[in-house]
């Protein structure tokens, strides 16, 4: 069983897990178990399962079981029933592109860290009126990057975001280096052609690099 985010979701982040979340897309089922162990062994604990595939679910659901030290997460969820459907799944957090009200009520009663899409300061400020602090920033480069979030963190110091969309290795420095930025989320250590070659070791490689980057050093708080 993979080791779980301590019990009170109030008591850890995610966002302080590792500096880098994997946004793995599995296509084929038999990769989900190899793919995560590649990337835990590599020192990126945190993984994303997007359910932007038939396979998403049921990928958490494997990693859960199987991966040891890895902290599996589901992304890209919309609704509510795939909120139900990903806890019971194993999901140790949840990851959403954008909330609602209805999206919102559900992660929030999940009983697991969750972390809500935004884009603009008043979905910033409307989830701080909601009493959540900690935020997916998506997408990031195309919604103003770092200079966007630099621009926050004087207004809305109270909030803190795992910026994702458009992030590599050569710019992801700049986000660690926000003092409202814990993590960044990307797909660059999980390449296609690795992924269609199974290979893992250029996997695990890749994570290894990512988790070498550097997150401010002030960084810290919950998940709600």
């Amino acid at each position: 069983m993979a080791s779980p985010l301590p019990p009170s979701p109030s008591a850890a982040s995610v966002l302080d897990l590792a500096p880098v979340v994997p946004v793995v897309v599995v296509r084929d089922p038999a990769d989900a178990v190899p793919l995560a162990r590649a990337l835990v062994a590599g020192g990126l604990p945190a993984i994303e399962v997007t359910l932007r595939t038939p396979a998403g679910l049921g990928a958490i659901r494997a990693v859960a079981d199987q991966v040891a030290g890895a902290v599996v997460g589901a992304g890209t969820v919309i609704t509510p029933g795939q909120v139900a459907a990903c806890v019971a799944a194993g999901a140790r957090f949840l990851v959403s592109p954008g909330w609602t009200d209805a999206l919102l009520a559900a992660m929030q009663a999940s009983g697991v860290p969750f972390l809500p899409g935004v884009s603009t300061t008043s979905e910033v400020v409307a989830l701080l009126e909601r009493g959540v602090r900690e935020m997916k920033f998506f997408p990031a480069q195309a919604a103003g990057g770092t200079a966007y979030l630099k621009s926050l963190a004087g207004p809305l110091p109270q909030a803190r975001f795992c910026p994702t969309g458009g992030i590599g290795p050569a710019d992801a420095p700049e986000y660690l280096a926000l003092p409202n930025v814990g993590c960044v989320g990307g797909t660059w250590m999980v390449p296609q052609d690795a992924l269609a070659a199974h290979d893992w070791a250029r996997v695990e490689r890749l994570a290894r690099e990512a988790a070498g980057l550097r997150r401010p050093l002030s960084a810290g708080g919950t998940c709600r």
